[in-house]
């Protein structure tokens, strides 16, 4: 079930949703959990990734224009910044709101899913 994303079809993708869906029991991230966001959050992380949106089409249009290798190259080095910078502030909220929430709660395994969701971040 972890073969790399890349390789994976449409389909192989679905199916794999579905069956960590299916795994699944708890209230957890993955599949019950939802986040309130105010108006300027919700604008903040919509205008920022429109701005991605609009540089993968700007590469897609690089590479059917022939352009050269590096121009193409440092354009995808700006959209990784771009969507890094994205998670950087999706998670500074994280922690300020679901996470402090949570703990304060006594809900500790949220701990344990920061931990996880920073392993991924850090591939």
């Amino acid at each position: 079930m972890e073969q790399g994303i890349n390789n994976m079809t449409g389909d192989e993708k679905q199916q794999e949703a579905e069956q960590i869906l299916e795994a699944c029991s708890c209230d957890c991230t993955c599949c019950a959990r939802k986040k309130s966001r105010n108006e300027k959050e919700i604008k903040d992380l919509i205008h920022r990734l429109n701005r991605i949106e609009g540089q993968v089409r700007g590469v897609r249009n690089m590479v059917e224009n022939d352009a050269y290798c590096v121009n193409i190259i440092n354009q995808v080095a700006a959209i990784t910044a771009a969507l890094n910078s994205f998670n950087k502030v999706l998670l500074a909220n994280h922690i300020r709101s679901c996470v402090a929430d949570d703990i304060r709660s006594g809900h500790d395994e949220m701990i344990d899913e920061l931990v996880h969701t920073l392993q991924k971040l850090m591939k």
